[in-house]
């Protein structure tokens, strides 16, 4: 996993989930990978394994997307990762 989406929003988790779902077919052609868990009601933490970042910057700032967030209050927060190793 190569990257962390911090995602707050003012609709439900489970409209959150649903959103996801649905647009999977669109994101999962440039994301290998991929685990979203619920820390509360308006609050979620996804890691991805991101193999096309412009692909993926375009995804989520597609009108679309731009239009979902505003009328969710969905705001995302990318955090890059890598493997420690010793």
């Amino acid at each position: 996993m190569n990257t962390c989406i911090v995602s707050t929003f003012t609709c439900t988790f489970d409209e959150f989930k649903a959103m996801v779902e649905k647009t999977q077919p669109e994101w999962s052609q440039f994301v290998d990978g991929f685990h979203m868990a619920k820390i509360d009601d308006h609050k979620s933490v996804m890691v991805m394994n991101i193999i096309d970042f412009e692909a993926m910057g375009a995804f989520m700032s597609s009108d679309d997307m731009k239009a979902w967030d505003a009328e969710h209050g969905c705001v995302d927060t990318v955090y890059s990762m890598s493997e420690m190793t010793e």
